[in-house]
């Protein structure tokens, strides 16, 4: 059996910290059971253009591995000449980068290990927000350049006591958010989502529910985007969404960039609609 690995390259990285599995050098830590087991394993983290590694060895894989950091897209073009292709693994959450339809069409299947990560995602929307709320990178940006105007920091610098803090999806990453913004003292924490939580845990955290997502972001000072992209919030937050959301509020995005339509954000964040935007992806994702 043949292993296509997708990963990106750590380079010294790798060999400072042997754990850091997710990379071309420390193939997460597959390669040695595979070979014993008598398979194929091939690592790349070539992955884009028709001549890529990628494209190269997807002809005759059947097993293709990839992470969402540096996802190797898995498009109809290329399941169309991978024709031993039984099964496309996402080693993290979400598999937006496959072309489900297609893979479905196949019989191909597309497998993620939910749950991996949720703790360290909700730690990081945490972050974000207190770095956007505080001001705090204008600050630090100003200071290392040698200058120092509090004014300029302090008028936009605030905190997270007494605002409504909502969150779009309260599954397993939305609720550990909710759960740990509350010593936090905010005013309210609101959650959009198809599905209710558990009344004992909406009770536990002091969350509500809103029906309506227009409704819910009219009333939050802090946004934070915490659900699958799909086809039904592809482009969710575009210039008509945004526009309902609290004038001066900010915005959160750890999900995925196809959530919203970058333009969109930037022209929001220069008429003030959002004060700030904090994300650690983007679409398509940042080539190494």
């Amino acid at each position: 059996m043949k292993v296509l690995l997708v990963l990106y390259s750590a380079g010294q990285h790798a060999q400072d910290e042997p754990k850091l599995l997710g990379c071309t050098e420390n193939e997460l830590g597959l390669r040695k059971w595979l070979e014993a087991q008598g398979h194929e394993l091939v690592t790349t983290a070539d992955k884009d253009g028709e001549n890529s590694e990628l494209d190269k060895h997807i002809v005759d894989a059947e097993i293709v591995i990839t992470t969402p950091f540096h996802p190797g897209y898995i498009t109809r073009e290329r399941i169309n000449k991978a024709k031993n292709l039984k099964i496309c693994i996402t080693a993290g959450i979400g598999s937006d980068h496959v072309d489900l339809a297609a893979a479905n069409e196949r019989k191909i299947a597309v497998l993620e290990v939910t749950g991996s990560n949720v703790q360290s995602v909700a730690e990081h929307v945490l972050m974000t927000m207190l770095v956007l709320v505080r001001n705090f990178v204008p600050a630090h940006e100003q200071y290392v350049s040698g200058g120092w105007d509090v004014a300029a920091v302090a008028k936009d610098s605030y905190d997270l006591e007494g605002k409504v803090i909502g969150t779009v999806g309260v599954g397993r990453i939305g609720t550990r958010v909710l759960q740990r913004v509350k010593p936090f003292n905010p005013k309210e924490m609101l959650y959009f989502d198809y599905q209710p939580l558990a009344p004992e845990l909406e009770k536990e955290i002091g969350a509500r529910r809103v029906d309506k997502l227009e409704d819910m972001l009219a009333q939050c000072d802090v946004v934070t985007i915490n659900c699958p992209l799909h086809e039904s919030t592809k482009g969710l937050f575009n210039k008509e969404l945004i526009s309902k959301m609290k004038k001066g509020a900010w915005l959160v995005n750890t999900a995925r960039g196809a959530i919203v339509v970058a333009q969109d954000v930037a022209d929001a964040l220069r008429s003030g609609q959002l004060r700030g935007y904090g994300g650690d992806t983007s679409f398509p994702q940042r080539k190494y």
